[in-house]
């Protein structure tokens, strides 16, 4: 299969709401080299991303196993730049905030917007959450 189809798979998968998608280099039998696609999707999605799979690729057959999850809590929150407002993700585990972090597209958008380089961006941003957040996230 064309190198070209995998960027291609990778946005209608995630536009069609997988949780997530990624691929490795694996051998297959006669230790011929091939790319293997892993979705991550709620089981209600599954025939949808079977289909997508089966028609938009070579294969032809699609290997699932359902896997259990656990997830921290999330928020939401929007927080005050130099570049702009920002939404961060907070992530709580057991009732604390363990974990802050900026949305990358708005990161991204910042960064073509300023003409700044991204990882100043995320320095930055990763500046004025420590501010803002600092005395609750566990250390």
């Amino acid at each position: 299969m064309s190198s070209e189809v995998y960027s291609y798979l990778y946005e209608k998968i995630l536009s069609e709401g997988a949780l997530d998608v990624y691929t490795e280099s694996i051998f297959m039998k006669k230790n011929r080299p091939a790319i293997k696609i892993s979705v991550l999707c709620e089981v209600e999605d599954l025939e949808k991303f079977v289909d997508i799979l089966i028609l938009e690729t070579s294969t032809f057959g699609v290997r699932y196993t359902k896997y259990n999850r656990a997830k921290i809590d999330r928020e939401f929150r929007e927080i005050s730049t130099p570049y702009g407002n920002i939404t961060v993700k907070l992530g709580y585990y057991k009732g604390s905030l363990i974990k802050v972090s900026p949305e990358y597209e708005q990161c991204k958008q910042m960064s073509k917007d300023n003409k700044v380089p991204i990882i100043t961006i995320f320095n930055n941003i990763n500046f004025f959450i420590q501010q803002e957040f600092k005395p609750n996230l566990l250390t």
